[in-house]
């Protein structure tokens, strides 16, 4: 037991880590032992962020623009140019578009698309001779994919490509499971419920009272839940678990629709 959730020596990546889940991702995997470079379009933010996750571990900040095909490429030749094997790869990137279906825009749609579901395929297959040289039976490499419980339910809000792509996101885990297994690699997901982000800030101003009254755990979710999913599908505690989407949502997605 002492040793189950220890990520001493291990690489691990997580995009989109400067702030928000991957921000609260990347602390865990800090706290576990885990080298950790985080990723950000934002270059202040990524130091920032460095600046206080420092504190933990070992912490590294990275440009990168995961929006085009370019920007992953540039992202995993940056990333391969410092590391030669990756234990741990966290994608966690994304974009979220409400509007109405009628004027729902291809720009919008697209972009969310692009970052939530493309970049995550991609970053997997250029990235992949780091995670099958570290990968073993007993220990495998790990990719944790950031879903969304709006990908397992139909959220009342028009967030038409964001759902979609978190479903398809979770479809992605469960397909890359049964293809990387043979290679070392298992491919989980997790599916946050609400948590305190830049991205769901409106929400919780306007509806924070309704969620934490409709979530079977009558709170939203806090830092170490993200964390604690995280650190168990990162370490030796789930070898043998892969293609899974878990919730991390207090039970809210047992509720039904959004």
């Amino acid at each position: 037991m002492e040793t189950l959730f220890d990520l001493r020596g291990k690489t691990a990546i997580v995009t989109g880590g400067s702030r928000g889940i991957g921000l609260m991702a990347a602390r865990g995997l800090l706290r576990a032992g885990a080298t950790t470079y985080i990723a950000s379009r934002d270059a202040e933010a990524c130091d920032r962020a460095a600046r206080e996750l420092s504190a933990y571990g070992s912490v590294v900040p990275l440009v990168a623009d995961l929006s085009s095909p370019e920007g992953c490429r540039d992202f995993a030749d940056e990333v391969i140019s410092r590391v030669s094997a990756v234990d741990i790869l966290v994608n966690n990137a994304g974009a979220a578009w409400g509007a109405p279906v009628e004027s729902y825009p291809v720009s919008g749609w697209d972009k969310v698309m692009n970052l939530n579901l493309r970049a995550p395929f991609l970053l997997v297959q250029a990235l992949l001779p780091l995670l099958e040289s570290t990968g073993t039976p007993g220990d495998p490499a790990r990719v944790i994919n950031v879903g969304s419980i709006d990908g397992l339910r139909v959220p009342l809000m028009p967030t038409y490509a964001y759902s979609a792509s978190k479903a398809g996101l979770h479809h992605l885990t469960r397909s890359l499971a049964i293809t990387l297994g043979p290679s070392g690699i298992t491919v989980n997901a997790i599916a946050p419920g609400p948590f305190e982000s830049k991205m769901m800030a409106a929400t919780l101003k306007e509806e924070r009272a309704n969620l934490e009254r409709v979530a079977p755990l009558q709170r939203i979710g806090a830092a170490d839940d993200i964390a604690g999913a995280v650190v168990y599908l990162a370490s030796r505690a789930s070898s043998y678990v892969t293609g899974v989407v878990l919730p991390v949502d207090g039970g809210i997605s047992l509720v039904g629709a959004g």
